[in-house]
């Protein structure tokens, strides 16, 4: 029963996670609408970004299975890494 809750709880981080990065999502894209200055370096930065989070999110995968981590565990760790990501995408492109 305990792994049920466990997935549960995972669910509800990961549903709100989707939502933060729906918001980043939109701050980003209305960034690069305005064509300021930046905005090209802004679109570069959102790809080399999300390379750089699936690596980090493939070896923290990784590192907790090898310790022997159960899998709502791994998943857990996977989403931490997207989860500090998107809330310093977040921080960084609200700041005025």
């Amino acid at each position: 029963m305990q792994a049920w809750n466990a997935w549960c709880e995972l669910s509800l981080q990961t549903a709100r996670l989707g939502w933060e990065a729906q918001n980043v999502i939109a701050l980003r894209l209305m960034r690069i609408a305005a064509q300021r200055p930046g905005s090209r370096t802004e679109a570069r930065r959102m790809v080399t970004e999300k390379v750089a989070a699936l690596a980090e999110a493939q070896s923290a995968a990784a590192t907790a299975v090898i310790k022997g981590g159960k899998t709502h565990r791994v998943a857990k760790k996977v989403l931490g890494v997207y989860k500090k990501r998107v809330r310093a995408n977040r921080r960084r492109l609200t700041k005025t």
